[in-house]
């Protein structure tokens, strides 16, 4: 008696919104760890991009431009959740974490200081308004200059430069009313 051989299927070649998962999911999250703070956050903001790319339907458009358009993607949607929840009210298992790995020669004190202005300038950068929030965090968060800003907004260097000018001084601010606030 033969023995009967099953065929399988052959495995289908990743779609194209596979494989820009597979290229781009690991910068997506470091963008939206880098503003939120949070893994977790991160986590949330990585399905919420590729989720917003099933539904839109866009992903076969990005070919030339997935990376500039997920970053952007992936700093709006960390932006939106951290205008849409009120960090004050909650630690995360992530920020229990992070503060058992801060340096052993800082003292509590000053740990959770580092923490309390840390998450403060998250909460002012996310009351930015989206231009500028979106700039301040391709600059500071990502690393581009006012050059590669302005390419990848479709706007000019002299803009970026005025609008990260206006949202340092606002940031300024706010943080400086903190302190003196908390620390007189």
């Amino acid at each position: 008696m033969q023995a009967v051989r099953t065929l399988r299927p052959l495995p289908q070649p990743p779609s194209e919104l596979e494989t820009l998962f597979e290229t781009h999911h690991a910068r997506v999250f470091r963008t939206a760890q880098r503003i939120t703070g949070s893994p977790a956050d991160a986590e949330d903001v990585l399905q919420t991009v590729f989720l917003r790319l099933v539904k839109s339907g866009e992903f076969h458009d990005l070919a030339d431009h997935a990376q500039a358009y997920l970053s952007r993607a992936a700093i709006n949607a960390s932006l939106d959740l951290m205008r849409s929840r009120s960090r004050a009210k909650s630690v995360g298992l992530a920020d229990v974490d992070a503060a058992a790995l801060e340096s052993k020669s800082k003292s509590p004190e000053t740990q959770h200081a580092d923490r309390e202005l840390q998450t403060l300038i998250r909460q002012a950068v996310a009351r930015l308004g989206k231009t500028a929030g979106e700039m301040f965090a391709l600059r500071y968060y990502e690393g581009h200059d006012n050059q590669e800003i302005a390419k990848l907004l479709g706007t000019s260097q002299m803009v970026v430069g005025v609008v990260l000018h206006r949202a340092r001084t606002k940031l300024k601010k706010e943080i400086a009313a903190y302190l003196g606030k908390h620390y007189k």
